[in-house]
């Protein structure tokens, strides 16, 4: 089987792509390939300084926007400020394992920026988006668990590993209940998903013993960024169908070049994810309104 790369992109000259978290890693390297293949990109991040120094750096057209994804006022400014359509979206921004904090919505900070903000931010970016939706979600999605009752670990006690394992599955479950509302809808536009398997990046350069793969020792079984952000590259650009989910292609879906594969069962449940759907258009605000339909 031929190992795709990024030297298979496509001309995207005249399409628009927003990336969020593009300061560094996986969402670095995909607004750059992305920008290098002739798209212009967009940039959403948190830091504009530091996202402006890495634009420079790129060849191509790009700008870069203010996006908090853990805000949902950043969410709401972002979007609202938005005009023209945009091509592809690619939920990108995330954190990883870090110590409990609440935002200011009140939410578990690695739930708001791993799964609220991309609920928020591509239901009040559908209007504009005419081609897909790629979300960036994790092989630990399969150690998650849906819980509607306590989205933001107000009852449970805390664990970083058990709320970043539930914020991707949370947002798996989002991606491909996307999909199905979009086909429902009649609309051409698609909901795909990409990990990078265990990728050595900076969303894991703090990360210790859990889950091991980060020692030097085991490097051996990790993607780089730049394989791992093939998945990435892959879901944006390729025909594939709606609720797609791209990944590494060796054992475990953890090293490897793109293909697509599948996510856990649960996952694919659809009842816990319109179930999950419901309790978060309530939290955030949005996405109550049918998805429309950009034929």
């Amino acid at each position: 089987m031929t190992k795709w790369t990024a030297a298979e992109l496509p001309d995207l000259t005249g399409r628009t792509a927003v990336v969020t978290g593009a300061t560094g890693g996986i969402g670095l390297i995909t607004a750059r390939e992305l920008a290098g293949a002739g798209a212009r990109v967009v940039l959403a991040v948190r830091d504009t300084g530091k996202g402006a120094k890495v634009a420079r750096a790129m060849a191509g057209d790009t700008q870069v926007r203010r996006l908090d994804v853990s805000s949902l006022d950043s969410v709401r400014a972002f979007a609202g400020a938005w005009t023209g359509d945009i091509n592809i979206l690619v939920n990108n921004a995330g954190i990883m394992q870090v110590p409990l904090a609440y935002t200011a919505d009140g939410f578990e900070s690695q739930a708001a920026t791993n799964y609220f903000g991309p609920f928020a931010l591509t239901n009040l970016l559908l209007p504009h988006i005419t081609d897909r939706v790629v979300t960036v979600s994790s092989q630990l999605h399969r150690r998650g668990q849906v819980r509607t009752d306590d989205l933001n670990w107000r009852a449970r006690r805390y664990s970083p590993t058990t709320a970043y394992c539930d914020s991707k599955l949370d947002v798996t479950l989002f991606a491909i209940e996307l999909d199905r509302r979009l086909a429902a809808s009649g609309s051409r536009v698609r909901s795909l998903l990409a990990h990078p398997g265990i990728a050595a990046t900076n969303l894991t350069s703090h990360v210790g013993g859990f889950p091991g793969f980060m020692s030097r020792a085991m490097r051996f079984m990790t993607n780089d960024a730049e394989i791992g952000a093939l998945s990435t590259l892959f879901a944006a650009v390729e025909d594939l169908p709606g609720g797609s989910y791209v990944g590494p292609s060796g054992v475990g879906g953890i090293k490897g070049h793109p293909a697509v594969g599948k996510p856990s069962r649960a996952a694919l449940d659809p009842d816990t994810a319109r179930a999950l759907w419901t309790a978060t258009a309530e939290l955030t605000g949005t996405g109550a309104q049918p998805a429309p339909n950009r034929s």
